[in-house]
């Protein structure tokens, strides 16, 4: 007899909808399968078996993150399926300025009512930002809440887990003055920050809507632009440079995340005029009258990983990044002194 209740039905959670959903993911789930996954959707826990060949030390390095109020812009559009891309690059992006390759990943999806169709179309999203990573999506949950979130609404958070040999850790340690600093273009806002985006814009369903002329397309599209999955570009930078640092620039944008890359004795030395500013940060800036220091404290302002590599692999560097797909800027270098960032 296959599972149901109609006392938990009418207290608000179907969990024949639970099922439904899960039907309806599973399509997205076997995109992302990899040599490793061994586990299938339904079992309580994921199983994954890497490959340790070649491997002196392996080391587990594990990053966990969320969306954020960018959700709201998302029901507000009602445009469901690239919000689990940047649940996922929330996570990947971290774990790779170690250096480590993401393996697999696991997501929590809290609602207020089990649409199957919108969950789906979550999964959807998270799916392909596996498939951008490289890793496997071998699980997840997903809590009905009724009471807790309103109908239609929901959470999104999630973590990966990636490996490193230790010889190839990138930790900082032979960071040198003289280095330079390379930054990889972001896609627009990313994931953080939003709660100021909204508050700047006053976002509604109705000026979500507006088409904006400097992004070619409406405020909430540009919103919901995916956060850059930079899996691709790393792995092209250390196959052919000597990555010696890498920061992801994410919430507290330049001058919380750049510091937490250098060592001790040693800045980073950035030229604010090489930053790519995209026009959303443009906007921004001066629709909420916001100054410049806060837009380069809360946003990544068009850099969304910044990469610390011998001056002399200028060139390369950039090459590399751009075969991978993905554009690059010389930001700076990295000079002696104790502030951790500075911007000029």
């Amino acid at each position: 007899m296959k599972s149901f209740s109609d006392s938990y039905k009418a207290a608000g959670v179907d969990v024949t909808a639970g099922y439904k959903a899960v039907e309806l993911m599973k399509q997205h789930v076997a995109r992302t399968k990899i040599p490793g996954a061994i586990s299938s959707i339904g079992g309580f826990g994921g199983l994954f078996q890497p490959d340790l060949a070649g491997m002196e030390e392996p080391i587990l390095v594990s990053g966990t993150d969320g969306v954020g109020t960018k959700l709201k812009i998302a029901f507000l559009m009602d445009k469901h399926d690239t919000i689990g891309i940047d649940c996922v690059a929330m996570c990947v992006n971290d774990i790779i300025t170690v250096g480590a390759q993401p393996l697999f990943f696991l997501d929590y999806i809290a609602l207020g009512k089990n649409i199957p169709e919108q969950v789906a179309c979550i999964v959807s999203g998270i799916a392909e930002g596996c498939v951008q990573s490289g890793c496997a999506l071998i699980g997840g949950e997903t809590a009905e809440m009724p009471g807790f979130y309103p109908v239609g609404d929901y959470d999104v958070a999630g973590f990966s887990v990636g490996i490193v040999d230790r010889k190839k850790m990138i930790d900082g340690t032979r960071l040198q003055a003289g280095d330079a600093i390379i930054g990889i273009k972001s896609s627009g806002v990313h994931s953080n920050g939003f709660s100021l985006v909204r508050r700047i814009f006053d976002i509604n369903e109705q000026n979500s809507k507006k088409y904006i002329a400097e992004f070619g397309k409406t405020l909430g599209e540009e919103l919901l632009t995916p956060t850059k999955i930079y899996v691709k570009a790393m792995k092209s930078l250390t196959s052919k440079c000597d990555v010696k640092a890498v920061s992801h620039i994410t919430g507290g944008g330049f001058y919380e995340n750049i510091p937490r890359m250098m060592s001790a004795g040693l800045t980073a030395k950035i030229n604010k005029t090489a930053v790519p500013v995209l026009p959303i940060f443009q906007v921004m800036q001066k629709e909420g009258n916001i100054s410049e220091h806060d837009m380069f404290n809360t946003f990544n302002m068009g850099v969304g990983m910044c990469v610390v590599i011998p001056s002399e692999q200028v060139d390369q560097a950039v090459e590399a990044v751009r075969a991978s797909g993905e554009g690059a800027v010389v930001l700076g270098e990295v000079v002696t002194g104790d502030e951790g960032v500075v911007l000029c």
